[in-house]
């Protein structure tokens, strides 16, 4: 895979004594994983809708999605119906891809791609759809599911999901899926390590030149180290959508 691109100007590493910092007049707002969990993604951009009314001091508000909005939960399908057909007014709307979103047109591609989909929740995908998922090993209901969900996959949901970013920067921050490789600077990050990496980052230690916001590893509460932030509080299984504030050099978290 190609490394991504990344203009210079967005990768100055500040100097070590200072905090972390969005630009002024900037707000983002990071939403971890959805996971098909439309109850709680509509709940928590009603609590982003109100904190910005009574914090109205940016003139930008932003809110990023760390990507994974289908799989596992019930309602992949009304997921991106929402994010596409009910963006908050006044707001920014940044859409990251997230490994559950690659491996969703990975099968779309390829059958064979399939079995490992289904077995992390992509067979919730397929029902959202009205697709019946076949069991992982039957080579022949891979192919007809495929062809049918290609079929009932709305051409601007099938858009959405190729039009994906994999990395998003906004002053002191750097917002991908998963993580970024130790040691590989920012605009020289493989896509894989982007959408699928884990314990390498997880348990590092480097300075990353800016402060990775990511999602992809579920911790019961955000993670908050000296270099990254993670905001996975695994909506599908408990409810709880977690996004992450950031303001100059403040932050605070909002959750269902």
């Amino acid at each position: 895979m190609l490394p991504v691109m990344v203009s210079n100007r967005f990768l100055r590493q500040r100097p070590p004594a200072e905090l972390p910092r969005i630009p002024a007049g900037t707000r983002v707002y990071a939403i971890g994983d959805i996971h098909g969990t439309l109850a709680p993604l509509r709940e928590l951009l009603r609590l982003i809708q109100e904190h910005a009314a009574q914090h109205n001091s940016c003139t930008r508000n932003v809110v990023v999605y760390l990507g994974d909005y289908v799989d596992r939960g019930t309602d992949s399908r009304r997921v991106i119906d929402l994010l596409l057909g009910e963006p908050l007014p006044g707001f920014e709307s940044v859409h990251l891809k997230g490994n559950h979103e690659e491996s969703l047109l990975l099968f779309l591609a390829d059958e064979q791609c399939g079995p490992q989909w289904l077995i992390y929740g992509g067979d919730a995908t397929l029902y959202s759809y009205g697709v019946r998922p076949p069991p992982p090993t039957d080579l022949a209901g891979l192919k007809r599911a495929r062809q049918e969900f290609s079929q009932k996959l709305p051409p601007t949901h099938l858009d959405f999901l190729r039009r994906l970013s994999l990395l998003h920067c906004e002053g002191d921050y750097v917002f991908v899926h998963a993580g970024v490789r130790p040691r590989v600077r920012l605009d020289r990050q493989n896509p894989e390590d982007l959408l699928w990496i884990r314990e390498e980052f997880l348990q590092s230690d480097a300075d990353f030149g800016k402060v990775i916001v990511h999602g992809h590893s579920i911790s019961e509460a955000p993670t908050v180290r000296g270099n990254r932030i993670g905001i996975d509080t695994g909506a599908y299984a408990s409810g709880r959508l977690t996004c992450l504030v950031l303001e100059e050099t403040h932050r605070q978290f909002l959750a269902t």
